[in-house]
């Protein structure tokens, strides 16, 4: 795209509305203030994510499992037959080579100079969205790679957003502790693997950059960086190299993220860059992030694809788990099991919270194994046919809670529920009232609109805040053959799925939001009957949900059949 863009908001804008058409990679070759061109939504679809594999998320599961299953206990024959993926294994090693394209020009740091955006109005400035950012262990030396959003605060200095349970994190943790700086490699651009690599939960201590050599079958060629206290790919187009010093915070936010709503300022620890190496002619990534669907969508989902081989290692009754993008994915999961006895499920379910990434999912939902769990109906259906809140409900207050997560109101701590709707619970075929969702809006006088969906969840659209609408609405016998009900806000949209489910599922705190028809405590363990209600309206101290300034979406109206003919 040859016409001139600007990187505060309008490139935002251009990138979502290709997204939601499951449109193209774009490049942007005029970039306002910048002399580099700018590529994103390079991965935005299943089929430029199977080009940056070489294969189908799936297979790379696949290939996984098969050589687990051969090497546990090793057996020569199978190992044999997986020769290709052994010859994957021998490649992920990186390898150090003395030169690279990302050192053909070295200078000093001038972040203005690059085409960083600003993706929403009231983002507190310009973010680095893409940057791999490498670290060491300063007790083994090992390396992490994760991608943390780094928000601009001067020409050689950015905020970096550490979240809990994150590698770069436990690095920068370790070294403050020690009162020692923490030399950081920012890599921007490369081999699309490298980014798919340094996105996935790894299991701590695995090297993301091994991954991605087993990944592409090649080594990745690293080379010392030029202050000489990390390394970086070779085949970068940029790298960023400086330290984070011990104790020095400063705060961090707003940004609109990819739950959809704008994350609250905190203090977050400060990059001092001391120098900047790039090809001769490099192309800047970036990506927008916010309310769903954004190109993170189909990474999200090839990762799960990819991993889960390596979760069923240690729960083999696990059939499949997934994830849903349309709640930021840590809202909102669920689980396939095979019980072998009395609640297994809820076993899984205990230990799923306490495996990596997932320790910060909030709702899990368990189905039998025959259900697919990445079908929301049919999980859905399995809710209504099996889930009883007096046996099937668990709460667990005072839990590490995603650091994006702003439900709670308290930072890195909230809530999470299982929902077990396995067929150890109510029988299948259980006799059900029948509901019309269309009289439900003569419950209430502050309900707009309801659906009842898959005759499971009613969903009312509500003005204002919804807890006396969700306390009066599950004590309603024209509504006692509902099994959840959920009032969210007016700018729901209770006809689309992704709407409704990011409309309900980033907007509650389990412990704080969930409402029964009635409960009781039965020898110090609470049990509840009836509909499980959940308030998920907007509430005071939400932050604002990501809206796009109405100038830029008319700006951008006017010049669309520009950019398309540029």
């Amino acid at each position: 795209m040859r016409v001139e863009v600007d990187p505060e908001l309008e490139i935002t804008e251009i990138a979502t509305r290709v997204v939601k058409q499951q449109g193209p990679a774009l490049l942007f070759e005029r970039v306002k203030d910048s002399p580099f061109p700018l590529a994103i939504n390079i991965l935005g679809s299943p089929r430029r994510i199977e080009l940056a594999l070489g294969r189908h998320p799936q297979q790379v599961g696949g290939e996984l499992r098969r050589l687990l299953e051969a090497a546990m206990p090793p057996r020569p024959k199978r190992l044999i037959e997986e020769w290709r993926t052994i010859g994957r294994i021998l490649a992920a090693p990186p390898k150090r080579v003395r030169h690279g394209r990302v050192q053909a020009v070295q200078e000093s740091p001038d972040l203005r100079r690059l085409p960083i955006m600003k993706c929403w109005p009231k983002d507190a400035g310009r973010f680095i969205t893409c940057g791999m950012v490498l670290t060491h262990d300063p007790d083994t030396d090992a390396r992490n790679v994760g991608i943390y959003r780094m928000q601009v605060v001067g020409p050689d200095r950015v905020l970096m957003h550490w979240q809990i349970q994150k590698g770069g994190g436990f690095h920068y943790w370790k070294a403050e502790q020690q009162g020692r700086a923490l030399a950081v490699a920012v890599v921007i651009g490369g081999d699309p693997v490298l980014y798919l690599a340094a996105v996935a939960p790894l299991p701590e201590g695995v090297d993301e950059l091994a991954f991605a050599g087993f990944l592409r079958g090649r080594r990745v060629p690293l080379v010392l960086g030029r202050t000489g206290l990390t390394v970086a790919p070779a085949e970068a187009e940029f790298v960023l190299e400086g330290h984070v010093p011990p104790d020095e915070c400063m705060p961090e936010g707003p940004f609109g993220d990819h739950f959809g709503h704008y994350s609250h300022p905190a203090p977050f620890p400060v990059l001092w860059i001391e120098t900047m190496s790039r090809r001769s002619y490099p192309v800047y990534l970036s990506a927008v992030v916010g309310k769903p669907p954004q190109e993170d969508r189909y990474i999200g989902d090839a990762v799960q694809e990819m991993l889960l081989p390596m979760i069923r290692l240690v729960h083999p009754e696990l059939r499949d788990l997934w994830a849903y993008y349309e709640a930021g994915f840590h809202s909102l999961a669920a689980a396939s099991v095979t019980q072998r006895f009395g609640k297994e499920g809820m076993k899984t379910a205990l230990g799923l919270f306490g495996t990596g990434q997932m320790s910060l999912t909030k709702c899990l939902i368990l189905v039998d194994a025959n259900v697919n769990a990445r079908d929301p109906q049919a999980v859905l259906q399995a809710v209504r046919d099996h889930f009883d809140p007096s046996e099937d409900f668990l709460l667990l207050p005072g839990v590490p809670f995603d650091t994006l997560d702003f439900t709670s109101f308290t930072l890195n701590l909230g809530s999470k529920m299982v929902l077990d709707a396995t067929s150890g619970g109510q029988a299948s075929g259980a006799p059900r009232q029948a509901v019309d969702a269309t009289r439900t809006p003569t419950l209430h006088p502050r309900i707009r609109r309801a659906r009842l969906v898959h005759e499971t969840l009613l969903a009312v659209q509500v003005e204002g805040e919804g807890r006396d609408v969700v306390k009066a609405l599950v004590r309603r016998p024209e509504l006692a053959g509902v099994k959840l009900l959920a009032a969210v806000s007016e700018d729901v949209d209770l006809d689309d799925r992704v709407s409704l489910l990011w409309g309900i599922f980033t907007r509650f705190d389990p412990a704080r939001d969930v409402i029964f028809a009635s409960s009781e405590l039965r020898e110090a363990w609470p049990v509840h009957r009836g509909c499980l209600g959940i308030d998920a309206t907007f509430k005071q101290g939400y932050p604002d949900p990501v809206v796009m300034d109405p100038a830029i979406i008319k700006r951008v109206d006017a010049r669309w059949n520009h950019y398309l003919n540029a």
